[in-house]
């Protein structure tokens, strides 16, 4: 089991505070452009995957030295994005991270949505970190005390069908064992309440994502 694979992808620049984050032992994809993203934050990809169409000469040549190619054809059913988490899931890690951003709605939707896909389930701990917002990702079943900073807020916002079995604590609105819908408001909002910053979420089945604020921002807890 390879411990940490990070994905990049999308079509800005990342965050000097999220590269920080990425240890030197983690596996690093660059979704076509984003490998290029990938090595001007001064990381060393380890795979360029995609169709190729955005990824610049350079960054393709020094791909061709110094990682591994998986290349697409441009006429496919899946995005890029989807074969990478696709990629990541067949290397059976304990943990995926997905670093991206760019300002087209649909490709940040498909981008975040491809964490909820099957082949994803078996993986640990997914999370994700997309213009700069932290999102945590939940397969159910599944439990977890998030450290998140003291008086932020978060969200609940559920990929794919719903979320059966939601519950939070440590907010100022609690939920315990409800359904929750795709795309509603009632997960939107909440305020982290505990002094520590800990909040504890449960779900039983389905996908939930956590856009939220981590107390000490790590990719090494």
């Amino acid at each position: 089991m390879n411990d940490h694979i990070v994905i990049v992808t999308g079509a800005t620049p990342i965050p000097e505070r999220v590269a920080a984050l990425v240890p030197d032992a983690a596996i690093v994809l660059g979704v076509d452009s984003g490998f290029d993203h990938a090595l001007a934050a001064g990381l060393r990809p380890n795979g360029l995957i995609g169709d190729l169409d955005s990824v610049s000469d350079d960054g393709r040549a020094w791909a061709e030295e110094h990682a591994t190619i998986s290349r697409h054809p441009a006429d496919k059913n899946e995005t890029d994005t989807e074969l990478a988490v696709a990629f990541a899931a067949g290397m059976a890690p304990a943990w995926l991270t997905m670093i991206g951003g760019g300002d087209r709605l649909d490709h940040t939707i498909a981008a975040i949505g491809s964490l909820a896909a099957p082949a994803a389930t078996s993986i640990p701990r997914i999370d994700a970190w997309w213009n700069g917002q932290h999102i945590e990702v939940m397969h159910g079943p599944s439990r977890r005390t998030l450290s998140l900073t003291p008086e932020s807020t978060l969200s609940l916002l559920v990929l794919g069908r719903p979320c059966d079995g939601v519950s939070i604590s440590g907010v100022r609105w609690p939920l315990d064992g409800i359904r929750l819908e795709p795309v509603v408001g009632l997960g939107v909002s909440n305020e982290v309440t505990d002094a520590a910053g800990d909040v504890s979420i449960s779900i039983s089945s389905g996908v939930l994502s956590v856009f939220d604020h981590p107390l000490v921002e790590s990719t090494t807890d």
